[in-house]
């Protein structure tokens, strides 16, 4: 799978990664993002940006459904689906590309997709993160 080849998310983690997008706290930009990712176990876990007045401060949608996957006792997911505001893609921050990194396999599928649900980008890990640095560099 390419970035060229648009593969539709799956339906329950489209519907999770909006409804998670609903409810984020984004008083200041007013961009509202939502995550929402499976466990190798198939567990859906989702996560919404969450904003601060201090603005370094605040936590991606993306960091936070890891955040949840790990408190609820998992360490690996298969696919995570992101979502923004309108048709531009909505593609994690480098932060978040690198705690998706960790916590996914070379196989992991990325779908990004628009606050309709549309898929815009279907991308493989590599893709969304080429020539990443992972727990076999500290070997």
């Amino acid at each position: 799978m390419t970035s060229q080849t648009v593969t539709d998310a799956p339906r329950d983690l489209i519907n999770a990664a909006l409804a998670a997008r609903d409810k984020a706290y984004a008083p200041y930009s007013k961009f509202h993002v939502g995550a929402a990712l499976r466990t190798e176990r198939g567990q859906v876990i989702a996560g919404c940006n969450v904003e601060n007045a201090a603005y370094p401060e605040g936590v991606c949608a993306e960091a936070g459904a890891i955040s949840a996957m790990v408190l609820s006792g998992e360490t690996k997911f298969d696919e995570i689906v992101v979502v923004g505001l309108g048709d531009v893609a909505c593609t994690p921050c480098g932060g978040c590309r690198q705690k998706i990194r960790e916590f996914t396999g070379s196989d992991a599928t990325i779908y990004i997709i628009n606050d309709a649900g549309k898929t815009l980008l279907t991308l493989t890990r590599e893709e969304l993160i080429p020539h990443s640095f992972g727990p076999e560099n500290l070997k």
